[in-house]
């Protein structure tokens, strides 16, 4: 059995997402625009399962600044009239269904980890899903490329560059093209069986499922999993 006939990864909806954001001094970095694009294996190949979208107006203390408006494209004027953080975050997560299983997947996941943990009071849903993160799968499938920067994986994969890289939209659908020639090339590699040896390799637990040490006061509860323990309690 390979990685796409396990069920446990055929059963995952898999959402690959993207912030944009402007980092404030003295202050963690703040969102000013999010994608989201939710994919499904099937014995014919991926399915789109839902898209979302969304601009959002960071708050006074985090303008967007000429270096990201560089990078990006987006201005001041664009995110002016935008969702607040609250709404915008707040409709994605209530896309999520209480009975589904989800994967985050993210071209260096722990910027996003960080962003929507910030958030996780508009988004807890959206908080408690554990992520996947397309360096490290790409490490183990990929070796000795120069660096593993999502335009290096970009070219050697031979996904065109779109025109309006570093806007949320555009990076989701290219880092999505990413994770599906890693789970081909996954078909060839001894390595990577199933999903609990996905997430062994690629896995990052969500803060919010990660204890908190709480030392003397510790309550009698057995702490959350890991992603890669409930991973591989699933295999057995």
């Amino acid at each position: 059995m390979g990685l796409i006939d396990d069920p446990a990864f055929t059963a995952t909806t898999f959402v690959v997402i993207d912030f944009e954001s402007t980092t404030p001094t003295g202050h963690p970095a703040q969102p000013i625009e999010v994608a989201a694009l939710a994919v499904r294996h099937r014995p014919d190949g991926w399915e789109t399962v839902g898209k979302y979208e969304s601009l959002i107006r960071p708050p006074d203390f985090a303008p967007v600044t000429p270096d990201v408006t560089a990078q990006t494209g987006l201005t001041v004027a664009h995110v002016a009239q935008a969702p607040t953080p609250a709404d915008a975050l707040g409709a994605l997560d209530r896309r999520f269904s209480a009975d589904t299983p989800y994967l985050l997947v993210s071209h260096h996941a722990p910027t996003e980890a960080n962003l929507i943990h910030h958030h996780r009071l508009h988004c807890p849903r959206l908080a408690r899903i554990d992520l996947l993160d397309t360096i490290p799968f790409a490490k183990t499938l990929v070796p000795g490329l120069p660096n593993y920067k999502l335009d290096t994986l970009l070219a050697h994969f031979g996904i065109p560059h779109p025109t309006d890289r570093h806007r949320a939209g555009a990076d989701v659908a290219v880092t999505a093209q990413v994770l599906y020639a890693l789970v081909r090339a996954a078909a060839e590699n001894s390595r990577i069986r199933d999903l609990a040896d996905l997430v062994k390799i690629a896995g990052r637990t969500a803060k919010a499922n990660i204890p908190v040490q709480t030392g003397l006061f510790d309550l009698d509860e057995p702490p959350p999993q890991s992603l890669a323990e409930r991973a591989e309690m699933e295999r057995h």
